[in-house]
């Protein structure tokens, strides 16, 4: 076991953990940093983990005999990143995000208490309080604006019930923005940059371009997931770099990783986008949790999978 999640030196017993979604961006760096400190995982994922090594239950968690082949008898500690996440998605189809995010927990949680699994780790959202002025902290109330912030926060009070009735140890961490190696599938900001720095294009700017965001690399997060899986306590957890920037710091950053020029088009800001993200990361550094990688070093780590090869 590496002083990297445990934050000492001191040896652990391996634990046997399953990754719900494992085979997906944070998943994979999940998977990795799990078993660099030693502990034994399995996979449940609706894309099959394809390394040829990993233990992976293939099928969608809805399905109760998908979840009752994952949660062996056996498994000490469930990290469950498994999820619908996009906002706009939960607006759309809100149904169906609350049968993933909510009924899919549930059932998950239930099959730990009956299993006799110890500890149950779960990716969460800083989309559970809503919009908020000033800096956020684990201690806002409840108050999500979406379907998406809403099932979070419901599966968040499961993890709270079954902990209060159960003992079961559940740790919900509330994660920022997270990017890195990956993402090359995705369509949020990080990758529209490198993608537009790939093909000499430009990036369209909400409204002036100062709304500040928390960015928090993937191996970071990663860490943070290995750590609580280990021996966190239950509750809340912001993960975060603790570092606000604005999407212009964003783009000048993107630039300076990639040294291309991606030009910006401001346009008009969408309703109800927020001015600021900007979190309280003290609870995670009491716990041992540091953000290691900076905001440039993270960009050049994520422009590796856009960067167009060199013809030898």
């Amino acid at each position: 076991m590496s002083a990297g999640a445990s934050g000492n030196q001191e040896a652990v017993r391996p634990l046997r953990v399953l990754v719900t979604g494992g085979s997906g961006f944070i998943g994979r760096h999940v998977v990795a940093a799990l078993r660099a400190d030693g502990h034994q995982v399995a996979v449940v994922d609706r894309v099959d983990f394809g390394d040829g090594e990993t233990a992976c239950v293939t099928g969608e968690l809805e399905d109760p005999a998908v979840r009752e082949a994952a949660v062996e008898v056996g498994v000490d500690v469930v990290v469950h990143l498994a999820a619908e996440t996009s906002v706009l998605g939960s607006v759309e189809r809100p149904a169906l995000v609350h049968r993933v995010n909510v009924d899919v927990t549930a059932a998950l949680l239930e099959l730990c208490r009956e299993r006799g699994v110890d500890g149950f780790v779960m990716a969460s959202t800083n989309a559970v309080v809503g919009a908020v002025e000033g800096t956020m902290t684990e201690r806002v109330p409840l108050a999500p604006l979406t379907p998406y912030g809403a099932t979070k926060a419901a599966a968040e009070m499961l993890l709270s019930g079954y902990h209060g009735a159960y003992g079961l140890r559940t740790v919900a961490l509330r994660l920022t923005n997270v990017y890195g190696p990956g993402m090359h599938h995705k369509d949020s900001f990080v990758p529209r940059l490198m993608r537009a720095a790939a093909d000499d294009g430009g990036v369209e700017v909400y409204g002036d371009g100062r709304q500040r965001r928390d960015l928090v690399h993937v191996t970071d997060v990663a860490r943070a997931f290995a750590m609580a899986a280990l021996d966190w306590p239950s509750g809340p957890v912001i993960i975060g770099s603790g570092a606000s920037h604005t999407v212009l710091d964003l783009v000048e950053a993107a630039r300076e990783a990639t040294g291309c020029p991606i030009p910006v088009t401001h346009v008009e800001a969408k309703a109800g986008e927020m001015p600021a993200v900007v979190v309280d990361t003290a609870e995670a550094r009491r716990r041992g949790f540091e953000p290691t990688i900076s905001l440039v070093d993270g960009m050049r780590s994520a422009w590796a999978d856009f960067a167009p090869s060199v013809a030898s």
